[in-house]
């Protein structure tokens, strides 16, 4: 297997190659302030070859019975070197860490979560690698044709070995979510370290990507007499302080490049306290909203923030949301952008890789949020469906009032922070629409789209954002079952690229301003986001 270079969501680059016994991960640039990481780590990956149905259902029966003293089961498979992924016939487990210096990093304050980033991004690349058949071969289908038979849920095993043996690694990756079991029982065994109800762990690929990233990255600390930075963003500059130059940040910021306005959040992972950045959504609290009850909604992300990012392997850029600023700057892109794009508007060479500094593509220069808008509303195709064309006066009056919404906040869509499109998020329950509907849950989320830059068109493309913009949703609240558009009926276009996506078009709703096709996609029946 030749070495393979994982993008995580962060901006942190991971190169896999093959090792004796197993594959090595390898952080890129462990230089970096915000490396998460360890030096590296090894994994053991196997596939087991697959049995017949019926001898598969004979060894389910015979488990208990066929049991070892020490409560493991004997295996009848075959096991060989992984060389493309199974349905359900892989196994894994970490075998080795490789840290860093304990000179110039202070080793995790928790060890599990330490084990739990490692396997997180592990599977990452996992999950990323070409996706196996789905059909299931079974007793009951193993005459029928490939065609028509019934599909699997595609999941990797992980296996009690190597750094996972210890007696509460796995109940803790349980607890924090990564891993499952179908053996939801207590158990009738006496002994501490008894590995009854932990040797059939598994993770599929429906629920790690319904997992958010927040919850396993981050970072480590550096030592105090460490070469490496701490925690800000930007290397110090040589020299005493000047007392006739103020010190804000904002001037820091400015000198890095001129004339653009900064957001005051680095993105979802910066971490000064190099901490895990998720927190989980509140407990319900209920008011009334124009005579509809709903939950207290979370405020929003920031004017400029960044609250999605993730690179795309089939495009070869960084996808990522942020809020709409009605600043008349530029804004300053805070997130990570891939090694083609241009970044000529650096103030100075850096000594390290940091894909969180500032960067702006030279063909996002002098154009804000709201110039954006204005270009893209007056497009005529745009302004055909969304009808908001007309003087900057007018999309500047727009977009306040999509910041001041209490139900919805209006989102740029960048490729490498290249602004291409508009959207505006909303829950539904508050929003207009949703009158119009039989049943709304609590937390049913919707959207509006548009694609403004010509060069980033595409149904490829289309189908990317669309895919990861009901991901984020998915994320963000993990009570949202529900998400919805509702374009025009003559837009059959965005109608048919929602199909594709896995939306349904449940009717057709009536407004007093356009008749709309309800397109919808249910949390249960999404797996996994355009890769």
């Amino acid at each position: 297997m030749a070495p393979s270079i994982v993008h995580l969501p962060n901006g942190q680059i991971l190169t896999v190659s093959p090792v004796f016994g197993g594959l090595f991960f390898k952080s890129n640039d462990l230089t970096n302030v915000h490396s998460p990481f360890p030096a590296g780590w090894t994994i053991v990956l196997n596939s087991e070859d697959e049995l017949d149905p019926e001898i598969a259902a004979q060894d389910e029966e015979k488990d208990t019975s066929s049991a070892n003293e020490d409560g493991r089961t004997p295996r009848r498979h075959h096991v060989h070197r992984f060389k493309k992924p199974t349905l359900h016939n892989d196994h894994l487990y970490i075998s080795s860490i490789s840290n860093p210096s304990s000179n110039d990093f202070k080793p995790p304050s928790s060890p599990t979560r330490q084990m739990a980033m490692m396997l997180w991004a592990t599977l990452y690349w996992y999950f990323h690698q070409p996706e196996p058949p789905l059909n299931l071969t079974t007793p009951a289908s193993k005459k029928t044709p490939d065609p028509g038979k019934p599909e699997g849920e595609w999941r990797i095993n992980i296996n009690r070995e190597g750094i996972f043996k210890g007696k509460v690694v796995l109940p803790k990756l349980e607890r924090m979510g990564l891993i499952a079991s179908e053996e939801s029982s207590v158990g009738t065994a006496q002994e501490e370290n008894s590995e009854e109800g932990w040797l059939r762990m598994f993770v599929s690929r429906k629920s790690f990507w319904q997992l958010d990233p927040r919850i396993y990255l981050f970072t480590l600390s550096p030592m105090s007499q460490s070469p490496f930075p701490s925690g800000s963003p930007y290397p110090s500059r040589p020299g005493s302080p000047d007392r006739g130059v103020g010190g804000s940040k904002e001037i820091q910021l400015d000198q890095v490049s001129q004339g653009l306005w900064s957001p005051t959040a680095p993105g979802p992972f910066h971490s000064t306290s190099h901490l895990p950045t998720y927190y989980p959504p509140p407990p319900p609290q209920y008011i009334f909203s124009n005579n509809i009850r709903h939950p207290i909604r979370p405020k929003p992300p920031r004017q400029g923030e960044i609250f999605y990012t993730r690179f795309i392997p089939s495009v070869g850029q960084y996808l990522s949301f942020r809020v709409a600023s009605i600043s008349n700057k530029p804004l300053r892109h805070r997130g990570p952008v891939s090694t083609q794009s241009p970044s000529p508007h650096r103030a100075s060479p850096r000594p390290f890789s940091d894909p969180f500094v500032p960067t702006v593509s030279s063909s996002s220069l002098g154009m804000s949020d709201l110039e954006y808008l204005h270009k893209w509303m007056n497009d005529p195709r745009v302004a055909y469906f969304w009808g908001e064309d007309g003087p900057q006066s007018h999309q500047e009056e727009f977009l306040k009032t999509a910041l001041k919404s209490k139900h919805s906040f209006p989102v740029i869509g960048c490729w490498d922070g290249k602004p291409f499109g508009f959207f505006e998020i909303y829950w539904v329950k508050e929003d207009p629409i949703a009158k119009y509907l039989s049943n709304v849950g609590d937390y049913d989320r919707g959207f509006h789209c548009l694609v403004g830059e010509q060069e980033f068109r595409g149904e490829h493309r289309v189908r990317v954002w669309l895919s990861a913009m009901v991901h984020y949703l998915w994320l963000a609240d993990n009570r949202t079952e529900s998400i919805m558009l509702e374009p025009r009926v003559d837009n059959t276009k965005l109608a048919q690229y929602c199909m594709d996506a896995g939306f349904y078009k449940e009717r057709e709703l009536s407004f007093p301003h356009k008749q709309a096709n309800l397109m919808k996609i249910k949390r249960d029946a999404w797996d996994v986001p355009a890769l």
